[in-house]
């Protein structure tokens, strides 16, 4: 069963749309980042994103490998999505940047990005 969606960062600036499983898999990731932000994530396949507003006003930040793509506001600074590296073929969407009212019933599994090579490897 699938449910659309719908969220953005802090001041409204970014928008975006989403069709997602109505109970997906998520994963809490401790990282450098991600426990620092906050971010929970709702893996969506791009095809089943749509981007409604701010494409100009986000502004993009990578490190380590260089390979995900962190996109913040550049106006409120909220990470509402990003291009992970582990999932190449989808956006990692922030859960606690949906909007309220959303019917998912997420199954949320520990990621430990602290030892992402290893982590990894256990997603298959």
């Amino acid at each position: 069963m699938r449910s659309s969606i719908s969220g953005g960062c802090h001041c409204g600036a970014v928008r975006f749309e989403a069709d997602v499983e109505k109970a997906p898999a998520m994963l809490d990731c401790n990282c450098s980042i991600c426990a620092r932000t906050g971010f929970l994530h709702l893996f969506v396949p791009h095809q089943q994103f749509s981007l409604q507003k701010g494409e100009g006003d986000l502004t993009s930040y990578r490190f380590g490998s260089g390979q995900a793509n962190h996109l913040f506001c550049k106006i409120c600074g909220v990470k509402s999505f990003y291009q992970p590296k582990s999932h190449p073929e989808s956006w990692s969407v922030n859960y606690n940047c949906l909007d309220t009212g959303h019917d998912l019933q997420p199954t949320i599994t520990k990621f430990d990005g602290q030892n992402w090579e290893a982590a990894k490897a256990k997603l298959g």
